[in-house]
């Protein structure tokens, strides 16, 4: 009998920055409290991520007395913070893929700090309260709703699939690669690819999509450099129409909270087409 216990929450507040990882978190219409509210965009207004700006690994975040701290992980004077509710009032267009959202620059200050690490323009929006980003109606139940992150509210790991992978891998390489809201111990190498229909608490949960993944899982973390693993090692067993799948996206049907040491309690498994 499988036994399966939540071991890691995080949130990504600033869209393909660092993470932070939480004991507990309140879980929101759009996903984790917090979770990529924030995100940087072009003079166009289109999303900027690790996957062209390996550099931005190298900014941790933190949040403490209501402001959101970003400082670099290698010259911690370097920093800038900002309230949590901070923002111009300045609508602005933005995109994210095939999406188009609304963001709120933060504030000048801000997006300069960014700009003068990036060495081009950018500005720091986040998304606003009232904004309503629609999941991929292929996918979504009852019009779900989504931050600025790539397209479904919380993504789930099994440690198990980490763990698999390191042993084919020459350098093991951590967790923090695949960006996961949800961690969880138990089971075999992937098998969150077989829920269909789960608990984590009292939060009911349906795993709706295997995640696509992509360069970004070739940077490290720590260091901001890239290479040619995971992606060329996972292409060799977890290649499914094409597209490299690690991990399921998540859709959730009421809010709640959520607590490292909860259980993951299976409803409905998925059956085989």
């Amino acid at each position: 009998m499988n036994h399966f216990v939540l071991s890691e929450i995080n949130i990504y507040p600033i869209k393909s920055l660092g993470g932070i990882s939480l004991s507990k978190a309140q879980l929101e219409d759009k996903g984790l409290q917090y979770d990529r509210r924030w995100m940087l965009v072009d003079e166009e207004g289109i999303f900027i991520t690790q996957r062209k700006h390996f550099e931005l690994a190298l900014l941790e975040v933190n949040i403490t007395e209501g402001k959101l701290v970003v400082s670099h992980k290698t010259s911690p004077q370097q920093t800038i913070s900002f309230a949590l509710d901070e923002d111009t009032g300045v609508q602005i267009p933005v995109v994210i893929w095939n999406d188009t959202a609304t963001g709120l620059e933060v504030n000048t200050m801000v997006s300069k700090w960014f700009s003068d690490f990036l060495q081009f323009n950018v500005r720091l929006v986040k998304m606003p309260l009232v904004e309503k980003r629609l999941v991929d109606p292929r996918y979504a139940a009852n019009d779900e709703v989504v931050s600025f992150a790539d397209g479904y509210p919380c993504l789930l790991i099994g440690q198990s699939s980490l763990d698999g992978l390191n042993e084919k891998l020459q350098d093991p390489i951590r967790m923090d690669r695949f960006r996961p809201n949800f961690v969880f111990t138990g089971g075999v190498p992937h098998i969150e690819d077989t829920f269909k229909t789960f608990y984590i608490g009292e939060t009911l949960f349906s795993a709706v999509k295997p995640c696509a993944r992509c360069v970004l899982i070739t940077i490290d973390q720590q260091t901001g450099e890239k290479g040619q693993e995971p992606l060329r090692t996972l292409a060799g067993y977890r290649t499914i129409n094409k597209k490299i799948m690690f991990g399921q996206n998540l859709l959730h049907q009421h809010n709640g909270v959520i607590a490292v040491g909860d259980e993951l309690k299976v409803i409905d498994w998925k059956t085989e087409d």
